[in-house]
């Protein structure tokens, strides 16, 4: 059985740094691409992040602010989170193909 559990969320000001951890089991965890998605309040869930064996990908609203690792020795996917901005607050799920965390809430304000 797929698990994913997401950690790491909480209230930071603008400009500040959280890093989002999930761990993952279930499932051969170093053959799967992982991914980070979000959602605001009042809006659809969006890609963040993507990591394959090899390569990481970034949506564009996130490029150059959040970095994608993971730890295929302890089963967990990271997403260091940089320069926040208040337009960066939602909810952030962990996802493995058809299978989702239960979120952790971010929240940039001051």
């Amino acid at each position: 059985q797929v698990q994913l559990v997401e950690t790491g969320g909480g209230l930071v000001q603008p400009g500040g740094t959280l890093r989002l951890s999930c761990a993952a089991s279930g499932f051969t965890f170093r053959s799967y691409t992982m991914r980070w998605y979000r959602q605001a309040r009042g809006k659809e869930r969006e890609w963040v992040a993507s990591i394959s064996r090899y390569d990481t990908y970034y949506a564009d609203s996130v490029k150059g602010r959040f970095t994608i690792s993971r730890d295929n020795v302890k089963n967990m996917v990271y997403l260091e989170m940089n320069s926040l901005k208040p337009e960066d607050t939602a909810v952030y799920y962990c996802n493995r193909a058809d299978s989702w965390g239960q979120g952790t809430q971010v929240i940039v304000s001051s």
